[in-house]
């Protein structure tokens, strides 16, 4: 077992140990040199395409992309979303669905920020992306500087935030409704922001969901039912993703204003 600090193995040493004293066994802790196992696992990973998207590490970014190719380049990290997991290939297909063309963009929960780019990729104007966790946002920044020519094209942010607290005081976020908001979180997340993430969405504005498994798809769309319209609907794996349509009379109690 590996344990990232002392306190923690030796509380963890101290557990073990009472707990198998009877049964004759014993414990002991040995520090081991930090290899970058992450590093390592991840230096295997390559280019995923979806569509006309392809998301790519730094090592193998396609040098001759086809000239209707969207080249997203991600350093892996502790951020999610390198285009391997099911649920970001469902954004990713869903993104291609609808004319990201001149959009604001909201991304929620943007890990690695994979998907506001990927939008700014498809011609987004403006795409914000919010995390509650300092990695990812710092891994998100990360991918921005990779991604120079996206950062030309379209004006794109990454913050550490919760939507949900502060709405109107959001580093970056666009006065204005978005008209794409993305989100790929998981199914109990999705169900209790649903009237957030609605709030956010300007009138015919696209949402597109993921992170949700079979299972949780019917208390997804049950969430979000009261304001939106069901579109398309897609699966791949264990997991599901959505693209709705915000209704026109929506009723949004926090629409987002400064």
């Amino acid at each position: 077992m590996f344990l990232g600090t002392s306190a923690i193995r030796d509380a963890a040493l101290t557990a073990l140990t009472r707990a198998y004293r009877s049964q004759g066994l014993t414990a002991a802790a040995v520090d081991v040199p930090d290899e970058d196992w992450a590093a390592r696992s991840q230096a295997a990973l390559r280019a995923v395409r979806v569509g006309r998207i392809i998301v790519a590490p730094p090592w193998d970014v396609p040098d001759h992309p086809g000239p209707d190719d969207a080249v997203v380049t991600i350093q892996p990290s502790m951020g999610f979303g390198t285009g391997h997991h099911e649920t970001t290939r469902l954004c990713l297909a869903l993104l291609q669905a609808i004319d990201c063309r001149g959009g604001r963009v909201l991304d929620l929960g943007t890990g690695s920020g994979v998907l506001a780019l990927a939008a700014a990729a498809l011609g987004a104007e403006s795409a914000v992306g919010i995390d509650f966790d300092p990695a990812a946002v710092e891994n998100a920044l990360e991918n921005l500087a990779l991604n120079p020519r996206l950062a030309r094209a379209a004006t794109i942010h990454f913050t550490i935030a919760d939507l949900r607290p502060e709405p109107a005081h959001v580093p970056g976020l666009h006065p204005a409704l978005a008209d794409i908001v993305l989100a790929n979180l998981t199914g109990a997340l999705l169900v209790s922001a649903a009237a957030d993430l609605t709030a956010h969405a300007g009138p015919g504005a696209s949402m597109i969901l993921s992170g949700f498994q079979h299972h949780e798809a019917a208390a997804v769309l049950a969430a979000f039912a009261g304001g939106t319209d069901l579109v398309a609907r897609r699966a791949e794996g264990d997991w599901e993703g959505v693209l709705l349509t915000a209704r026109t009379d929506a009723l949004r109690s926090r629409p987002c204003t400064r």
